[in-house]
């Protein structure tokens, strides 16, 4: 049975093309999986196998499609030329939506919903909780139903994230939904740019004080 699913794996995410996984995505796959602590061998490798195939799917679509595939243009919302970066995730962003499926569904057939949070952590090195823990010091009296809030996009940015390459490119998804949160403070009478502007100043004054 574990055969039967490794090789449907390999043929959704490979498309036309053979996955060969090079040595150190399997390294990092199952140092990933090995934070877990699955007793269940079968599982186990059925996780890594499916993170190393998705990570090496990544890796080959990337390479295959660089930037330079994309032409030259501006960005429709800012009328701003689009930059190298914008281009590669572009680029990357017109991946099979089956990669990503086939990760995700993966995944979740072998682990708890937690065990899976951990996974996608692993992936974009934390970003959800560093992000979060930023908002609660800029913003000290978010409210339940806006952390809740920002903590959705949060989420939808990490797993939309897992599909790139880089930090680059993830950091640039994070982006898009840490837009959302801030209009979502403005929109609920705050303003995201004094919030900001008052915590540098605090910051700056406590460095100040100490030296």
């Amino acid at each position: 049975m574990l055969i039967s699913l490794l090789m449907i794996s390999v043929t959704v995410f490979s498309q036309t093309k053979e996955i060969v996984v090079p040595e150190e995505i399997t390294s990092k796959a199952k140092e990933w999986v090995s934070a877990l602590n699955l007793t269940d061998a079968s599982k186990k490798t059925a996780v890594e196998h499916i993170i190393a195939v998705h990570l090496t799917t990544i890796r080959d679509w990337h390479n295959d499609h660089p930037s330079s595939t994309v032409p030259d243009g501006i960005n429709p919302v800012t009328g701003t030329k689009l930059s190298d970066l914008d281009k590669q995730i572009i680029a990357d962003s017109a991946m099979p939506a089956a990669v990503h499926k086939a990760l995700m569904d993966g995944l979740n057939q072998n682990l708890t919903a937690d065990q899976v949070e951990l996974i996608l952590d692993k992936y974009t090195i934390g970003k959800v909780a560093f992000t979060m823990k930023g908002y609660k010091a800029i913003v000290p009296d978010l409210t339940t139903d806006e952390e809740a809030k920002i903590l959705a996009y949060l989420k939808q940015a990490r797993e939309q994230a897992v599909d790139y390459k880089n930090m680059k490119q993830i950091s640039a998804i994070f982006e898009i939904y840490k837009t959302k949160s801030e209009q979502l403070l403005n929109n609920n009478g705050r303003s995201w740019r004094a919030l900001y502007s008052a915590y540098t100043k605090k910051i700056k004054e406590e460095k100040a004080a100490k030296q």
